[in-house]
């Protein structure tokens, strides 16, 4: 496909993202069903275009003056697409199926930058509505936050010491120019792609169907790691999803002791059994989803439960950008009390003398620091560990990384500070 049917066709499925308020990966799988001639290449194309208005689509429409699709998908097409300004009003009309000739302020408006006065959720890229929120948290580095969430994110891959390490995995993928993470000892990250570029297919390599690593991001391993699971420990991932962190756990733990893996959703934790399978973890056992009496039965047994608990998402937004769009005050405050249910569980859980490490994958305060404060406030065996002696007992001698809030009550990592998505990890001591 030419430029011009590319942007058409980005442009559509933008159309049905936004009138059907629709996942943006629904989206591209629909049109692309329904156009079967595009090839992998093209519908790859697409998508990157797709995700990048989705990810700067307060500020692109800003200098566009208008935030209807078609407008967006002009702005974002240069550096989709590897084209500059001239180009992409070429080729909007260029072919059959093309976008169709710019309008005179269409061209002003690619000429244009976000203006330097405009409001702080077009400069971050943020919804409005989070503004305050998120001001309380980053305070006048808003603006750098929301905007290193607007760029794509590399790729990260955690190599599996049960297979080796990741010197072999810098090896074995070396055509992808991989390079090693800065924090966490097992990572190898992979560029984000350049303009017009697309992402490699990591899954499809034979490293990958070998076993030798899999995808996650640094701050996820980080967030495993941080846990200070070991071996011959009891071990809870309370949940464990599609199990990204079960594995790393597994990992850690060196294949011992006993690392039980739980998910209320049987839909989430079904693609656990090959993961595992495809690692050689030992002693993970898959407790039954949403059988949360088999977890009461356990008893206050864990030396660690990992409460990876459900939230808004908001630390991924630059890979799940379209959600960020779509988080309502109404999903928020369910999320709030899905955390709170998820914290109450995992309480009767640890043994004392154990930890609770609470894990979100988000920068709002609602879902951080408030829920570990109200937790304590009517959980008094237990407390807080520092972020230093959370950090040193699980990496060592290692400088603790800062929290992106300044604070002690909990780990932030960002984007902007750290180089990984939004992760909070808050490590919680029983006492008795």
């Amino acid at each position: 496909m030419r430029h011009g049917a590319l942007m058409q066709a980005a442009q559509e499925v933008l159309q049905d993202v936004f009138e059907r308020h629709r996942p943006a990966n629904m989206a591209l799988a629909e049109w692309g069903r329904n156009h079967r001639f595009a090839g992998s290449k093209d519908r790859s194309a697409i998508g990157t275009l797709v995700f990048d208005v989705l990810r700067q689509k307060q500020s692109l429409a800003a200098r566009m003056g208008d935030d209807r699709p078609r407008a967006l998908v002009l702005a974002a097409a240069g550096e989709a697409l590897g084209l500059n300004a001239a180009a992409v009003s070429t080729a909007a009309s260029e072919g059959t199926y093309a976008i169709g000739t710019l309008s005179e302020e269409e061209e002003a408006g690619l000429a244009r930058t976000v203006p330097p006065d405009a409001a702080v959720d077009v400069q971050a890229d943020i919804p409005g509505w989070l503004v305050p929120s998120l001001t309380t948290v980053f305070h006048d580095r808003l603006v750098d936050e929301g905007q290193a969430m607007a760029r794509r994110a590399p790729i990260d891959l955690r190599a599996n010491t049960l297979k080796g390490n990741r010197h072999r995995l810098l090896k074995a993928l070396e055509r992808y120019n991989p390079e090693l993470t800065p924090h966490a000892p097992d990572g190898v990250r992979i560029p984000a792609p350049r303009p017009g570029k697309k992402a490699p297919a990591v899954e499809r390599d034979t490293a990958h169907g070998k076993g030798w690593f899999e995808v996650q991001d640094e701050g996820s391993q980080l967030a495993a790691l941080l846990t200070g699971a070991g071996p011959r420990m009891q071990v809870l991932d309370l949940c464990a999803g599609a199990g990204g962190k079960t594995l790393a756990l597994a990992a850690a733990m060196q294949n011992t002791g006993q690392l039980y893996a739980y998910d209320k959703d049987k839909t989430q934790l079904r693609p656990i059994f090959e993961r595992l399978k495809r690692s050689t973890a030992r002693n993970v056992q898959v407790l039954d989803a949403g059988e949360e009496q088999t977890l009461l039965d356990l008893g206050a047994r864990f030396d660690v439960v990992l409460a990876d608990a459900p939230c808004s998402g908001s630390g991924t937004w630059r890979r799940r950008p379209d959600s960020k769009w779509r988080l309502s005050e109404e999903n928020l405050k369910q999320r709030i009390v899905d955390q709170q249910s998820v914290l109450k569980l995992a309480a009767n859980l640890v043994k004392p003398g154990g930890r609770l490490v609470y894990v979100t994958c988000s920068l709002l305060p609602e879902e951080n620091r408030d829920q570990v404060s109200d937790f304590l406030s009517e959980h008094s065996d237990f407390s807080l560990q520092t972020n230093a002696v959370m950090w040193q007992a699980a990496m060592g001698d290692d400088e603790p990384l800062v929290s992106a809030d300044g604070q002690d009550a909990g780990l932030l990592l960002t984007p902007a500070r750290h180089g990984t998505d939004g992760f909070f990890i808050a490590s919680l001591l029983r006492h008795r």
